[in-house]
């Protein structure tokens, strides 16, 4: 007898984690409420996963690599520059709303940093975002369309302006988080174009 086929894969089930984190944070978080978003039973969560524990730990791994996005948007034939800002407001995502980006960050403080394999989780995807990003720098670099720069550097204040930004946006509430991080994020690279 073969087990029966799997009717929400575990992408879909990521997506659902993903939207009950936003709405209820990282303390109200259940499986029974990722189950009912997903459209499944939680104990069918408890068979696959074991726990919810488990569960985070599994749709955590790798889910912050932006390598496929990067090489989606090389595909494209995006230039370097573009790439790097476009990457960099894709984290306007984690914050719809200023209630979804406290529960983002509460979540970072209370699960992804207190707990060793989801914070090694984090290190990796974190390295290998600053390399993508370092090397799209360094591109850009090359072919004129950024100035002469430190590129390890210029990515590490990337990345803080973004987390920066758009805890600041949480903060004034002022218009959407995509257009506040975008200011933000254009200014430190407008500083840094060849003219």
């Amino acid at each position: 007898m073969s087990p029966r086929p799997r009717t929400v894969d575990d992408a879909a089930i990521a997506v659902a984690f993903a939207r009950v984190l936003s709405k209820l944070g990282p303390a109200k978080l259940t499986l029974a409420a990722i189950a009912r978003e997903a459209g499944l039973s939680p104990s069918t969560l408890i068979q696959r996963f074991g726990s919810k524990e488990k569960l985070i730990r599994q749709l955590s791994k790798g889910a912050g690599d932006g390598t496929a996005l990067v090489a989606e948007w090389r595909a494209a034939r995006k230039r370097p520059l573009t790439i790097v800002r476009d990457f960099m407001l894709c984290y306007a995502q984690m914050a719809p709303t200023p209630q979804a980006m406290i529960h983002s960050f509460a979540a970072y403080l209370e699960i992804d940093l207190s707990d060793p394999t989801l914070r090694r989780y984090l290190i990796e995807s974190g390295r290998t975002n600053e390399g993508l990003i370092a090397g799209l720098l360094d591109e850009a670099v090359q072919s004129g369309e950024l100035r002469a720069v430190d590129t390890k550097g210029l990515t590490r204040l990337l990345f803080a302006t973004v987390t920066g930004s758009l805890l600041s946006w949480a903060t004034y509430r002022e218009g959407k988080s995509a257009a506040w991080l975008a200011r933000d994020v254009d200014e430190l690279l407008g500083l840094t174009v060849r003219s």
